[in-house]
């Protein structure tokens, strides 16, 4: 009866997942699933990194230092879901636009997100989620 509320066993199997860093490179992006969500994970460039930080935030919808997003600079960590209508953002491939801040394009409705996951341009309302996260090691993050 109230049983059938509580989450099935596969769902609490996937409450926490561990990713291994070590192979992903400066500059590149790869994506996790958490709890059915794609997850983006950005080895973030010291340009990158400097972007992010040097913004104004007063130019922001959503106004969120970059040192707020990020446990360790150069890693950054994002549930994959635009805010807006809840569409996957490119910009995780190589060769995908990254809109007009460097970092992912929701081609669904124009929505921009800087190398931060901040939102800059278009309807999203908030920036891109930060799951809750932790290094382990330090090539290690337990999100979840």
């Amino acid at each position: 009866p109230i049983d059938s509320l509580n989450p099935a066993a596969d769902v609490l199997a996937l409450a926490s997942t561990e990713v291994d860093l070590s192979p992903v490179d400066v500059g590149q992006r790869i994506t996790v699933t958490w709890r059915g969500k794609p997850v983006f994970i950005d080895h973030r460039t010291a340009e990158e990194i400097e972007e992010a930080r040097s913004v104004d935030l007063g130019d922001l919808v959503d106004p969120q230092p970059d040192e707020d997003r990020v446990q360790q600079a150069e890693w950054l960590v994002l549930v994959g879901i635009c805010t807006h209508l809840g569409c996957v953002p490119l910009g995780q491939r190589s060769g995908d636009p990254r809109g007009d801040f460097g970092g992912w394009f929701c081609p669904c409705h124009g929505s921009h997100y800087d190398t931060s996951g901040r939102i800059r341009k278009g309807p999203a309302p908030r920036n891109l989620e930060v799951p809750g996260y932790a290094f382990l090691e330090d090539s290690t993050i337990k999100i979840g």
